[in-house]
């Protein structure tokens, strides 16, 4: 399969395996990917978090449909149409925690559409949820955001 690594002259498109999943993971056949500011760090030669340094794959989001899924993995089956935050998802395939996967919703959104929300929405929801524990009712000014979360 394609996918975007990291080279020693900066991004390459290489042939590699394709990815197996382990039980508790899918393998996407990726249709659409994004590149968000992790991945431009990335790609510049810095770490994001585990990922960086030559040979590291590129992608942190995309969508497509499931093609495997693991042994211990419930509630997705190959043919689904999901998005994903998948580690290398710049690639034709690719592999994550099936807690990481999402349904795109059957109201005619497109595989480019669904890729661009997992980082986003996620990031979103922490900020505002999890963290900020907002409840009905409260008001949010929300100042100075960029990129997918602003």
């Amino acid at each position: 399969m394609k996918a975007a690594v990291l080279g020693n002259a900066g991004v390459e498109i290489r042939d590699l395996d394709k990815p197996v999943p382990k039980p508790n993971e899918v393998l996407i056949r990726v249709r659409a990917s994004t590149l968000n500011r992790a991945d431009l760090i990335v790609a510049s030669g810095h770490r994001h978090g585990a990922v960086g340094g030559a040979g590291a794959r590129i992608g942190l989001e995309c969508a497509g449909e499931i093609e495997t899924v693991g042994s211990e993995v419930v509630g997705l089956k190959p043919g689904d149409r999901v998005m994903a935050t998948a580690p290398g998802g710049i690639a034709e395939y690719a592999v994550t925690d099936f807690a990481r996967v999402h349904s795109i919703p059957a109201n005619n959104m497109t595989y480019e559409q669904a890729s661009c929300f997992p980082v986003a929405l996620g990031t979103m929801h922490n900020a505002i949820v999890t963290a900020g524990r907002l409840t009905r009712g409260e008001t949010l000014l929300m100042q100075g955001a960029s990129a997918g979360v602003g």
